[in-house]
Parts: structure tokens; sequence; C-alpha cells
């Protein structure tokens, strides 16, 4: 979109560009972001669950303050995901590697989100680990519906017995009066082998395509959003084949789904690294309705990985990674192994009362 034009309100920003040589059109902006954040775990030792393999119980001095600036590292990275752009906090957030609902409750009651009035959509699941996944949603924006958890049956190659992983959370609402379906995933990890493991990120694809087949049957026009940690790329099997994700937008058919990591990834970026290796196995897929030219309704705008200066590991062996919260066994003072995605989300507004212009241009 040429010449943008970025109108600053007093609650977000609104978008102006030309849909045509004479028309205008002002939006409101959304973000829809995606984050893992990386074991975050409490400091309490629960008997009922492996939580004492996290990194947070291998600390042995001041766990209470390390938790605390874990929280407040976390909570800051959230409230700065598009703000560049909407100058306010994401409308909705989906998160990873976190132990319980009580992580969640404290970074939604950090300073730094606590005006924005946070609820949280979290089920227990049965991960060996102990994390889960979850979605933050800001009341003011976001009515839940309904809520479900999805279990992942999988089970391992040699012993044949099941192999408890993440649930797949299903959270219906009202993004300011208009229904969204949002799907938060966390798929199996890549341990023992890409090739070894991939049957199970498969089965968690299928499972995806399951839910999403499912709320099409009852509403073929069903606005989704899937998104999540899928330890998987844009161009594996589980994304391409299963879901049939597509990198243009023309292509998507009536219930497909479109995804606009494949060509960042392609490009050379990603959202965590391994061995000089990048990977961008954290994404954000939208549903077609969602790419329709109908700018009264949500619509889809831009994507991209949130990898500001300060989230980057400036010297050593993992120069230019992400820089995670815990290594070697201590606190790093960082954030998480895993860079943020986000999405934009627009809405044609008719208001034309407009404070403090500004003019940008993008290419």
């Amino acid at each position: 979109m040429k010449n943008l034009k970025f109108w600053l309100t007093a609650l977000c920003l609104t978008v102006v560009f030309s849909v045509n040589a004479q028309e205008k059109k002002k939006f409101k902006v959304h973000t829809v972001a995606f984050y893992n954040l990386e074991n975050l775990f409490d400091t309490i030792n629960d008997p009922t669950k492996n939580d004492e393999a996290s990194p947070m119980m291998e600390i042995k001095a001041d766990r209470a303050g390390i938790y605390k600036k874990k929280v407040h590292n976390m909570a800051r990275v959230i409230a700065d995901v598009g703000s560049d752009i909407t100058k306010n906090t994401p409308a909705l957030v989906g998160v990873c590697e976190v132990e319980n609902v009580n992580v969640l409750e404290d970074v939604v009651n950090d300073p730094l989100l606590l005006t924005k009035d946070y609820g949280i959509v979290h089920f227990d699941g049965p991960d060996n680990r102990s994390i889960d996944v979850g979605l933050l949603y800001q009341k003011s924006l976001f009515q839940v519906v309904s809520k479900s958890t999805h279990t992942l049956k999988i089970y391992d190659d040699q012993t044949r017995k099941r192999i408890n992983t993440r649930d797949q959370l299903l959270v219906t609402g009202k993004l300011e009066g208009e229904t969204v379906h949002v799907i938060v995933n966390h798929w199996p990890s890549r341990r023992g082998g890409e090739a070894r493991s991939r049957a199970k990120r498969v089965a968690a694809a299928k499972l995806n395509k399951n839910i999403m087949d499912s709320l099409q049957s009852v509403d073929p026009y069903a606005k989704i959003i899937t998104m999540g940690d899928l330890n998987d790329n844009p161009t594996n099997a589980s994304v391409k084949d299963v879901l049939k994700a597509e990198k243009k937008k023309e292509k998507v058919d009536f219930k497909g789904i479109y995804n606009p990591f494949i060509d960042m990834f392609k490009k050379g970026l990603g959202t965590g690294a391994y061995r000089d290796s990048w990977s961008l196995f954290d994404q954000i897929m939208v549903t077609k309705p969602f790419l329709d030219k109908d700018y009264s309704n949500w619509t889809y705008y831009k994507a991209g990985i949130f990898n500001k200066n300060y989230l980057v590991n400036k010297k050593g062996r993992y120069k230019g990674y992400p820089l995670r919260s815990f290594a070697d066994g201590g606190f790093t003072n960082g954030f998480s192994d895993h860079f943020p995605v986000y999405v934009y989300l627009i809405r044609e507004i008719k208001e034309t009362k407009t404070t403090d212009e500004v003019e940008e241009t993008e290419d």
C-alpha cells in the first residue's frame, strides 16, 4: 500500500490509505500476537507436576526476585508488540510455555499491563513438562463467548505408550462486536530429530485442521486465527500439506488459510536460532474471510516478527540470537529464546475527528 498516512487518535492508530485513485478510507488497527514465554514457571515445587525440571527451579539464590524480573520482562515485550502502529498493547496475545494460570495472572498484573485489564483463558493440560498454552485478551476489546481445550493423542513409536503433550486451545469471542475464533498451539518438539518426530507434528496439524473444519461446517465464513509455536517451519509438511497454508492471498481457497510467514522464512528470517540456522516455528495464519476486502469488518492488514534490538543477544557464541531468559543454569535477565510474531487487523471507521497527524510512506 503506497503513501500511507497515519492518524493518531486517543485510543489507537487510524490508518488512512487510498483504496483507489479517488477514495481514501480510515481504519482502526488492532494487534494480534503470539509469544513463547520460555519456561515461565513459578517458584513453587508442585509435587503433582514435573516442574522441578524447569530452569526456574534450578535457581538457587533469590528465586523470588528472579521470578519477578522474568514476569516483568514478559510483560515488557507484550506491552511493546505492535505499539509502534497501534499505540496500544495487543488486543489478543496467544502464549505458550506457561506453567499455570497463576503465572499469567502475574504477567497481566505487572504495572506495564495492569491498566489494560487483560482477561485470561487457560486450561491445565497434560504435558509431561507441565507447560500449557493460553490466551490473553483486552476485556474492553474482546468478549469471550466460548472456550474449549482439545487433546492431541500421539504415541511413542517404539513403546506405543501415550505421549502427553500440549492441548490446543480454542477461544471464540467478539472482537468489538465481530465473531472471531482463535486457536493457540504448541506442537510437539523435534526431540529425537526432525524426521523421527515429524509424524507427531503432522498429527497436531490434523487436529488443528479438524478444529477449523468443525468451525467452518457451522459457518463457512468463519474468521479463524490459528497461531503458535509449531516446532515446524512454514514449508514443512504439517503446515504445507496438512493445513495447506498458502503464501499468496489470491491462491487461498474458500475454506483455505493464508500464512504470511512463508515468504519471511524463504527470505531467511526467523523467530529462533539453533546451530547458526534460523527457524520460523512461531506463526499466525488466518482464514480467507480475513482477506476479503470488506473493510466494514475485521480484515488482515500485514504481519511481522517482533525482533527489536533489546530482544537480541549482543555478545558471545549466541550473538544475534534471541536473548533468552535462562542459560548455563542461571538467569540472564533476558526474555525468550523465541521472538514474538504478530498480525495487524484493520476495520474501517467513519469518525473524522483526529489529532496529531503523522505522515509515512510505505514501499
